[in-house]
């Protein structure tokens, strides 16, 4: 059984940063790719970001150049840095991964969601 756990969410000031976690745990043979998605009251859950096994970085529009995405591979954990955040950021933010249990198949996990409120 593989679980993602995310933390670090909170209540945070307009301006301010927070950096969000998530480990990935269970019986993991390795992980692709993982990343960031939010979810605003009233709206679908969105791409953030995502960070892959190659070392690459990828970000939506509305995050470029104010959140940084990093990956600690020994820990299997993902970094969400946000700074200078905005009311419009204030969503349930969620990690997802995809890795393998076994070589030859992969699956999507997701986490259980942490919230950000960022305060005007």
């Amino acid at each position: 059984q593989v679980q993602l756990v995310e933390s670090g969410g909170g209540l945070v000031q307009a301006g301010g940063s927070l950096t969000l976690s998530c480990a990935a745990s269970g019986s993991i043979f390795s992980i692709d790719s993982m990343g960031w998605y939010r979810q605003a009251p009233g709206k679908q859950r969105e791409f953030i970001a995502r960070s892959t096994s190659t070392g690459g970085s990828y970000y939506a529009d509305s995050v470029k150049g104010r959140f940084t995405i990093s990956r600690d591979n020994a820990k299997n954990t993902v970094y969400l840095r946000m700074g200078s955040l905005k009311s419009e950021d204030t969503a349930v933010y969620y990690c997802n991964a995809d890795l393998r249990t076994i070589p030859t198949i992969i699956d999507t996990y997701w986490g259980q969601g942490t919230q950000v409120t960022v305060s005007s």
